[in-house]
């Protein structure tokens, strides 16, 4: 299969009337797209990799997997500023074995995470390579001074998660196992596999102004919530009684995963203590838990479950770490 005929396969799926609702008012086909945000809305912007290797294995992630979440790494990044996507960009590099039904069932993966997400694929680029990497930049939007930043936090403030801590990377433990077709049902294996960004509590957040700053959980509590705090100026404690953690593994694994867990892509957040009264429990069905406190200084400490106090140190994800 030539370039050409890969492009048409990318491009078969987007539909004018779609890209046309996004604000697309160019899509696939030109040398770039033309996208008109709504009057009175500011645009957000942000972009994500998917590499085989680090972030997927081609013999063990669904080739469907592989699309969905790719589109859902990025858009988590709109969820947590309290926004809503519109369209994206794919960067595809891929080896010319895998242009034919590898190439499809990843199309239809991204497909059906465009459609979940509201999110229309505006253009790209592709190119060959042994390797499969991915990079796809979202544009959304929200009402000027809405936006959810890291920026907000300040001490007294009410730390919450929302979902159960740890699920992804207990669900990328049992995919290692996995030999064969991967159950649908297995519920762990669905969050590492199809992650649901939570648009539509960032935007509920935003919105009604309750959150004062927020962050997704992609690489892990202890280092979210550290990038949190350091953007804020401010410390934190988590209290570990507290923590939404997984039931079947033993005590002090289900405490390792929640704090250093990644591929969560729930959200971490920080709400006023005059406005907590409004966090409800469940949010459309999501689990909201209150996990701690932001303190003053800049120490993130943990309080285990006998009381004694540690220092929190970031142990998630990073791919620079040796």
């Amino acid at each position: 299969m030539n370039e050409e005929q890969v492009l048409k396969r990318i491009a078969s799926g987007a539909k004018a009337a779609r890209l046309s609702a996004a604000g697309v008012h160019l899509g696939i086909g030109d040398d770039a797209a033309l996208f008109a945000p709504r009057a009175g809305r500011e645009t957000i912007l942000t972009c994500d990799w998917s590499l085989e290797g680090t972030h997927f294995l081609r013999d063990k992630h669904p080739a469907d997997a592989v699309g969905w979440k790719s589109l859902a790494r990025a858009v988590s990044d709109v969820a947590a500023m309290g926004g809503t996507p519109r369209c994206y960009l794919l960067s595809l590099a891929l080896p010319a074995s895998h242009t034919g039904w590898w190439l499809g069932e990843f199309l239809r993966g991204l497909r059906r995470a465009s459609r979940a997400f509201r999110c229309e694929l505006a253009g790209g680029d592709t190119t060959r390579r042994d390797e499969i990497l991915i990079n796809i930049m979202v544009a959304g939007e929200i009402a000027p001074g809405q936006a959810l930043r890291r920026t907000g936090a300040r001490a007294g403030d009410l730390i919450y998660v929302s979902g159960r801590l740890g699920e992804a990377d207990r669900g990328w433990e049992r995919l290692q196992k996995t030999r064969g077709r991967v159950r649908a049902d297995d519920r762990l294996l669905r969050k590492h596999l199809y992650p649901e960004p939570r648009l539509a509590l960032g935007e509920w957040l935003a919105k009604n102004g309750l959150a004062t700053a927020a962050i997704d959980l992609s690489d892990g509590l202890s280092i979210d919530l550290m990038r949190l705090c350091a953007a804020s100026s401010v410390g934190a404690r988590v209290e570990v009684a507290s923590l939404p953690m997984l039931r079947d593994v033993d005590r002090e694994k289900a405490v390792k995963l929640a704090l250093h867990g990644g591929d969560d892509y729930e959200l971490l957040f920080a709400v006023a203590p005059r406005k907590a009264q409004h966090i409800p429990k469940r949010f459309r069905g999501l689990q909201l838990t209150q996990i701690g406190r932001i303190l003053r200084g800049k120490k993130i400490e943990v309080r285990a479950e006998n009381g004694s106090v540690y220092r929190l140190r970031p142990g998630g994800w990073d791919p620079f770490r040796k």
